[in-house]
């Protein structure tokens, strides 16, 4: 009895013209793989561009102020804040000599000015100024040249004295402590 079978049976020899066939597409698809993958990498790169052009349209309108007149103002900059009033308070020169260090006496010089909000703090810390300059006396007293060395010693100077000098004219705060002059002999 003859089987049926779903698959092609080819005769022993082979036939040439459906092996052709098949050949043929084979190469019409390998032709084809390439002619694809470009197809992709175009349409990849299109969408990368298209995303990009859309983000930076995004950016644009999002960040970028929009209208032409921002506080009367027609650049579209917003103009800078109006810096805050400050007052300066000059204090008399104090002069300390330092902790001895190796039987060598040295003296330090100092002439700061306070940075306050307005005039009328400086009508507060002057009743207090004795105060202030006892704070001033017995810090520096303590201090070595070497507490004092290169910018970090003088921030660390300037922090001290302002903490002290606060502590002496409260409730008026003292923003800053500026030195005008600073001498070691």
């Amino acid at each position: 009895r003859p089987s049926v079978s779903n698959t092609k049976r080819q005769p022993l020899g082979g036939n040439m013209a459906n092996e052709a066939v098949d050949q043929e597409e084979i190469g019409e698809e390998a032709a084809d793989a390439p002619k694809k993958s470009k197809l992709k990498l175009f349409i990849i790169i299109g969408a990368v561009a298209l995303l990009l052009v859309g983000g930076g349209g995004a950016a644009y309108f999002f960040l970028v102020p929009q209208g032409g007149d921002v506080a009367g103002n027609d650049s579209g900059v917003a103009p800078p804040p109006e810096p805050e009033p400050v007052v300066f308070f000059t204090l008399p020169e104090v002069t300390v000599n330092l902790a001895n260090v190796a039987g060598r006496q040295q003296y330090l010089k100092i002439k700061a000015t306070l940075e306050l909000r307005d005039e009328s703090e400086i009508r507060e810390i002057e009743p207090y100024m004795p105060r202030v300059l006892d704070a001033f006396q017995v810090y520096l007293r303590e201090l070595r040249t070497t507490d004092i060395e290169g910018s970090a010693g003088i921030f660390r100077l300037k922090e001290e004295l302002r903490k002290r000098i606060n502590v002496a004219v409260y409730p008026v705060e003292v923003r800053k402590i500026l030195f005008e002059e600073i001498i070691i002999q």
